[in-house]
């Protein structure tokens, strides 16, 4: 058996991962009370509200338990480097504290494995060669690569890095699942069923199946855009007064539609909002619902993410979900730790 505890958390997206290929995740930590909800009620760990910077080891030791393969796994937050860094400024201004942190729980309770996903530049930094050579000095065998999600059947464009390390020999991440373009999954394999929306609705059946209101402008725009184009395909009347300006003309990763037949833009923290990326519908003149948000980073269809919905705000839901790990890439990760134990068994 592996048993696993998953530090930074969030919704639970790696925990459900590696439930998924068949590791038992007993704890999970994260700070944010927003977090708590999801994790519990879809996963069959416990969930802890503790800034993992402060939580004793000995916790972390306590629930990894003497099983035969231990597993430290998470994703600390290291924004100053990510495009995209909305909504992790909530621990705090060390940049270098919380992978520090992960550094010292694998040194002192030294877990059988580990794995750590992340953004992509951060292999390029002192502090990952830091890590590297810290797991190295405490006999861990390690492998890393940036993992292009298309490949793994996530349906969007997502790229992260991605950490194997083994006190048991040497690691590495299994084969891709979905190798070529024409075995990527798409816009269309992922949301095509759901039901339509207008801008501002809300479906019956699914409460997280709703999206952001439209002014009348936007509305427009979205009208006058076509799948996979940009704001330049609009009348010149509407378009955004920046966009005319030196600095702004060459940005077109924004107020555009995603198109049907290929993965989505990845999906951020703001991916309810026309105007904050690539996020307008296919076909509906509106942006993705946060249900859809969810399914493209390859959530479960069922997977809650809020009680009660009438404090449903969409700016938290988005956090949630664009900060998540995929779960598909969760289930990969664990399918290859599984893979090695048996090769090395």
């Amino acid at each position: 058996m592996v048993r696993a505890v998953d530090l930074f958390c969030g919704a639970g997206g790696l925990s459900k991962g590696l439930e998924t290929a068949g590791i038992e995740v007993t704890l999970g930590i994260d700070l944010d009370p927003a977090c708590e909800y999801p994790y519990q009620v879809n996963n069959t760990s416990e969930f802890l509200l503790a800034d993992v910077g402060e939580v004793p080891a000995a916790t972390v030791r306590k629930n990894l338990g003497r099983d035969d393969y231990t597993l430290l796994a998470g994703c600390a937050p290291c924004q100053p480097f990510s495009r995209y860094s909305q909504g992790r400024k909530r621990y705090g201004s060390d940049k270098w504290k919380l992978l520090n942190r992960f550094a010292s729980f694998v040194e002192i309770i030294q877990p059988t494995l580990v794995t750590m996903e992340n953004v992509a530049s951060l292999r390029n930094q002192y502090i990952f060669k830091k890590y590297l050579r810290n797991l190295k000095e405490n006999n861990y065998h390690v492998s890393f690569q940036i993992v292009d999600c298309r490949q793994y059947g996530i349906p969007q464009t997502r790229k992260r890095l991605v950490l194997l390390a083994s006190r048991l020999g040497d690691i590495s991440l299994v084969k891709p699942t979905h190798p070529g373009e024409d075995k990527w999954r798409t816009v269309r394999d992922t949301i095509a069923d759901l039901t339509p929306l207008k801008a501002g609705e809300v479906s019956d059946r699914d409460p997280l199946h709703r999206c952001s209101t439209l002014s009348d402008v936007n509305l427009r725009r979205m009208k006058a855009s076509r799948r996979g184009g940009t704001w330049r395909d609009w009348p010149k009347a509407l378009r955004v007064n920046c966009h005319g300006k030196a600095t702004g003309e060459n940005y077109v990763s924004v107020y555009g539609r995603m198109e049907w037949d290929a993965p989505s833009p990845t999906i951020t923290t703001q991916c309810y909002g026309f105007g904050n990326g690539r996020f307008g519908h296919p076909k509906q003149n509106r942006a993705i619902s946060m249900r859809e948000a969810a399914l493209l980073q390859s959530f479960p269809q069922g997977y809650r993410f809020l009680e009660n919905e009438a404090e449903f705000i969409m700016r938290d839901i988005g956090r949630l979900i664009g900060n998540a790990v995929p779960p598909r890439l969760g289930e990969i990760i664990g399918r290859s730790i599984l893979r090695h134990i048996k090769g090395v068994a």
